[in-house]
């Protein structure tokens, strides 16, 4: 090196840690919370055409902050090229649909739905949730960014405008639209990078008296059950309830109410209403879970250390049950291309020399390989040609649903492998 690199890298080194800004409260972040490398877009499945081309990683640093204790990562692209048209279709999930026709049928039945109310969703997918609604003669709407998935909605009779969601989008719907006396998000929280523009616009859209409900994986149990699988760069944000009610307090959104799911490795469903609405007390259900988290330690940093070697050993763990399997001349496919997929392919640098080739039920993905490691995604019945030793289920979190539907594995002797919360064989 010359001594002009030298002296650059000195002073890079004396600036100490590299850091920015909380998304929630501004606070300096320097805190890791888990170092997963670099990855890249964990939907940009790549064509056959692209493959000699160059794709851009980027880092996947998971921070906590000091001061309210989000974890977070930085935003290193705009959500325009990420969600603007998007491989993602909820649904392909049956059970992803089952849980959202239930959830359809408990609001109206706890609320009181009928057709003199307005549901709105807030990234409506493909109309696998409000569909539910427009049977049961509910008006809805659904606010959607990505195009290619609006207009399958749409054409499922689930109106839908595409637009992201935050306060401008808020004052113009209420505008065109009216306020909604539900208004929904499963799985956005966590896709927001101007957390505090997209609260706010909550705020500004629901009706005086209307419920807000938000389901979003929840941090401890990402913890305890070490998913690390689930951040990516799609996820700017991981939240403990502690957090999640602090930032829906700042806007001006009590939160009344939270149900414990088992959906995504363990999601929470968080219920909001307008501060001064006093008419919706709050439960029982929120008590517990805040003092629960602050009995574990989530209000301490301490709390937080000590992730990023535990997903080391993952790591370490299933690389080894890999190559032992080659090494004993097993073959292995994978079941799924989801994101948490391509993070843990990534992270544990994973190949077509360890993985032939995983599959996906989605056509989008069909024909492509998945980004960085480029293992090609073939349809599921490619598992019937191929007849591998065994299958690595991405979707752990659907591995139920997978188990049953490709039980058919078992006519050659194939088993199942799941990585998370550790390598085990099914």
């Amino acid at each position: 090196m010359t001594a002009s690199t030298d002296n650059h890298l000195e002073g890079a080194l004396a600036q100490g840690p590299r850091s920015f800004s909380c998304r929630f409260c501004g606070a300096r972040l320097t805190t890791t919370f888990v170092d997963l490398g670099s990855s890249p877009l964990c939907q940009t499945h790549i064509a056959p055409d692209q493959l000699d081309a160059m794709e851009p990683f980027y880092p996947l640093h998971a921070y906590v902050c000091g001061e309210c204790k989000l974890v977070q990562l930085q935003q290193f692209v705009s959500p325009d090229s990420i969600f603007s048209e998007y491989a993602y279709f909820s649904s392909y999930s049956t059970s992803w649909v089952e849980h959202a026709k239930r959830y359809a049928h408990m609001m109206i039945r706890r609320f009181g739905l009928g057709g003199a109310s307005k549901v709105m969703e807030i990234a409506s997918n493909d109309g696998y949730l409000l569909q539910h609604f427009v049977a049961a003669g509910v008006p809805v709407l659904g606010i959607e960014p990505a195009a290619n998935v609006a207009k399958v909605a749409v054409e499922k009779g689930v109106p839908t405008t595409v637009r992201f969601f935050g306060r401008e989008t808020a004052t113009a719907v209420a505008a065109e639209h009216g306020r909604p006396d539900v208004l929904l998000g499963n799985n956005v929280l966590a896709h927001v990078p101007d957390l505090n523009d997209f609260v706010a616009g909550m705020k500004i859209l629901l009706a005086p008296g209307g419920v807000i409900t938000m389901e979003f994986p929840h941090l401890q149990r990402l913890m305890a059950e070490n998913q690390f699988d689930t951040i990516y760069h799609e996820h700017f944000s991981y939240f403990s309830f502690v957090a999640v009610e602090k930032v829906f307090a700042h806007h001006g959104i009590t939160l009344f109410d939270v149900e414990e799911l088992p959906t995504h490795g363990g999601s929470l469903r968080i219920y909001g209403r307008h501060t001064e609405n006093s008419a919706l007390p709050v439960g029982e259900r929120v008590t517990a879970l805040r003092q629960r988290e602050i009995d574990d330690g989530f209000l301490t940093m301490e709390r937080y250390r000590g992730f990023d070697e535990q997903v080391k050993r993952t790591k370490r763990r299933l690389l080894t049950f890999l190559i032992e399997a080659r090494e004993q001349g097993k073959t292995v496919a994978g079941y799924g291309a989801p994101g948490k997929g391509n993070t843990l392919l990534n992270y544990c640098g994973i190949r077509t020399d360890l993985l032939d080739f995983t599959t996906d039920a989605n056509p989008y993905k069909q024909g492509k390989y998945t980004p960085g490691t480029r293992i090609p995604i073939m349809p599921p019945e490619h598992l019937k040609v191929a007849r591998p030793d065994y299958v690595l289920i991405l979707p752990w979190n659907l591995k139920d649903e997978i188990t049953r539907q490709a039980a058919y594995i078992a006519e050659w002797g194939g088993r199942f492998v799941v990585p998370i919360p550790e390598v085990r064989v099914l």
